[in-house]
């Protein structure tokens, strides 16, 4: 049987801009622009009564986290997290940049305890947490149905490996969105979205930096 939920009654079409000016964006890893795209998508993912939880697959210090959580309060739907928590793995030749020489292995490390103290200082729930690499995942450590897909993963091997991973899962009228899809600093993430959607029915559309991705 479907999982029934029940769309919190106060969730006004402006929610996401609500949450945007009464809280702060606790690192400067996205922007306050990105974050609103980020949970308008999620909104009508919402709105819409689509089936099954919600997924952020790099997830640092829970900048973008502690947003998703507030967005689903009241809303009978799990926000998992994912993050090996030791900083970005090594790069291939797709993730080659001349103005990428910042992003090495093991920059943008956050410990699981940074996150969980970040969750507390804004008195909010922890979501389910699973520790390690994208490509150590196995289908069983996400949820069944997945109706909403935050990728932050830097990486043409990180972004292909999520892919893959949220793909089965979706439900009809999920959404992806990818972060870093316009990141000349990170070419690699562009190239894995674009090979994927190649062997795979489904839209694109940019905005900011994301690329929103929806099944047909």
């Amino acid at each position: 049987m479907p999982r029934l939920w029940r769309v919190r009654p106060t969730l006004c079409q402006n929610a996401g801009v609500d949450l945007l000016n009464k809280f702060p964006i606790i690192s400067d890893q996205v922007t306050k622009a990105e974050l609103g795209v980020v949970l308008a998508e999620l909104q009508k993912v919402l709105q819409a009564r689509t089936i099954g939880d919600v997924v952020e697959l790099g997830c640092y210090v829970g900048t973008t986290s502690l947003f998703l959580q507030r967005l689903l309060h009241g809303v009978n739907k799990t926000l998992h997290v994912y993050d090996s928590f030791q900083g970005l793995p090594a790069k291939t030749a797709a993730d080659q940049s001349a103005i990428g020489t910042q992003y090495v292995a093991g920059e943008l490390a956050a410990t699981k305890a940074q996150f969980i103290a970040n969750f507390r200082k804004a008195r909010l729930p922890l979501p389910v947490m699973h520790k390690g690499w994208f490509s150590e995942l196995k289908p069983a450590d996400l949820p069944v149905n997945i109706c909403f897909a935050y990728l932050d993963g830097d990486f043409y091997d990180s972004i292909k490996d999520s892919l893959a991973l949220v793909w089965p899962r979706l439900s009809p009228g999920a959404t992806i969105v990818v972060d870093d899809y316009q990141h000349d600093a990170l070419p690699g993430t562009r190239k894995a979205v674009d090979e994927w959607l190649k062997l795979h029915p489904a839209s694109l559309r940019v905005q900011q930096s994301l690329a929103i991705i929806r099944p047909k």
